[in-house]
């Protein structure tokens, strides 16, 4: 049956053409974005204390690199990471840094970070452990920025400094000699997670508020120890939140924070958008607006080149599955369990239920969803309910389980799915449970809409 399992989707379909720049990938425009991150699921099937990478067009819908596998691994200290950041450097190519932590097991006395150098990210070489501090606590999320004033890289970290929990600072040219370490951010109570982006010559200063659970701006004319000055109120979404990133859009127009929330469930992102990051003017992002990679967790969003970018899918390939998430219910996603079709929230565990090869259709024409953890097994129609069974080779079969995709019923940019042998029925949920039925209110038609993601 192989022969009728050409994948026909995928979360990016243009065509990946080698680059060939005319001037070094830093002069260009910025057009898309890489995250890194590290990953956990609900109940660890999917833990990866290691780097992973993805990338987008418009920074807010991620495509996994390398099948969402690490493309890095740690070899010293604890053997894993948490909490990567990649910084550009003045010359153009990137570092990345890394808490030297492994597991849910917090080590609170570990004075080194993880150090890889890179050229655009797929390679990395250099590898190394680099002291920061010889104090008894942790060194976790460190974070970097040039300080044009010094004229050297500050690598930002929490710590506790004997205090409270502060931000510390440390100012270096090459990423191994790491200088002195010094407070660089205690407003008086203790903070964890701070993320720098400089700005039109301001420095803006991510954190989150450790008494009250808050997430809150700041910001500094000269990026200098001690000199940022709050803007915002504080912001939260789900029950607990940390591990806050800044991101300018490449278009100039627009700010993005990203959080990590750990509870209710742990490794959900939350965004909040605005148009003046001097303000205090942040709305949350639906999740409609936006995906994550699956499990991921404590990301940063770097812009990227067109080139660059291009060179990440040569090297790390396009994901070879995709998503559906729904449209009313955005915090859910297609998946099977127990045979049965149906959306659940995200995260979920195993992962792989969520995860499809849309192929082309069984019958000869529209597509079919192939399960990427149960190859062989495919979702079709029985008594008008979605199922996951594997293909038996006959013409009902086939029928049942191929589907014609159309613009989306309750919005023509997302996707609507009609039966191949039903052509007047769609794909929908109902009770959270997946079936074709017709369609003739708005509810049905955004019971039967979904986005393709990845």
């Amino acid at each position: 049956m192989t022969t009728r399992r050409t994948v026909i989707a995928s979360a990016f379909t243009a065509a990946v053409a080698a680059a060939v720049p005319a001037r070094p990938a830093f002069a260009q425009a910025n057009s898309a974005y890489v995250m890194a991150y590290f990953k956990e699921s609900p109940d660890e099937t999917d833990d990866s204390y290691a780097l992973h990478l993805a990338v987008s067009d418009d920074g807010r819908h991620w495509v996994p690199l390398n099948q969402n596998d690490p493309v890095a691994t740690p070899t010293a200290g604890t053997g894993g990471l948490r909490d990567p950041f990649i910084l550009r450097k003045e010359d153009g190519t990137f570092v990345v840094l890394a808490t030297d932590l492994s597991g849910k097991v917090f080590n609170l006395d570990n004075q080194y970070i993880h150090v890889w150098d890179s050229a655009d990210l797929t390679s990395f070489s250099g590898y190394r452990r680099v002291h920061l501090h010889n104090m008894d606590t942790h060194s976790w999320a460190p974070t970097a920025f040039w300080d044009a004033g010094r004229g050297q890289y500050a690598v930002v970290y929490s710590a506790y400094n004997g205090v409270r929990d502060v931000l510390m600072v440390n100012y270096t040219t090459d990423f191994v000699d790491m200088g002195s370490p010094e407070v660089f951010f205690d407003p008086g109570h203790n903070v964890l997670d701070g993320d720098v982006l400089v700005h039109g010559g301001d420095y803006y200063l991510a954190y989150k508020n450790m008494d009250n659970g808050l997430l809150y701006v700041s910001r500094s004319t000269t990026g200098a120890p001690n000199s940022f000055t709050t803007l915002t109120g504080g912001m939260r979404q789900g029950d607990a939140i940390e591990g806050p990133i800044l991101v300018a859009s490449n278009d100039g127009g627009t700010f993005w924070m990203w959080g990590d929330s750990f509870a209710p469930v742990n490794g959900e992102f939350y965004v909040w958008q605005t148009g003046d990051i001097g303000g205090d003017s942040w709305s949350a992002l639906g999740k409609r607006d936006f995906d994550q990679p699956i499990s991921s967790k404590h990301a940063t969003i770097v812009p990227i080149t067109a080139a660059e970018r291009d060179g990440l899918f040569n090297r790390w390939g396009n994901a070879q599955w995709n998503r559906l998430k729904s449209y009313n219910f955005p915090d859910r996603y297609v998946r099977h369990a127990d045979e049965v079709g149906r959306i659940d929230p995200y995260p979920m565990d195993p992962p792989a239920d969520q995860q499809w090869r849309i192929v082309s259709g069984l019958a000869g024409s529209g597509v079919s969803f192939e399960s990427y953890n149960h190859p062989g097994r495919f979702l079709r129609h029985y008594n008008y309910e979605l199922r996951l069974e594997q293909d038996d080779g006959s013409g009902v079969f086939a029928a049942d389980a191929t589907f014609h995709q159309e613009a989306g019923l309750a919005d023509g940019s997302w996707t609507s799915f009609r039966s191949e042998n039903f052509p007047d029925r769609h794909i929908r949920h109902s009770g959270y449970v997946l079936r074709i039925d017709p369609i003739d209110d708005a509810t049905g038609r955004a019971d039967a809409t979904f986005r393709i993601t990845a």
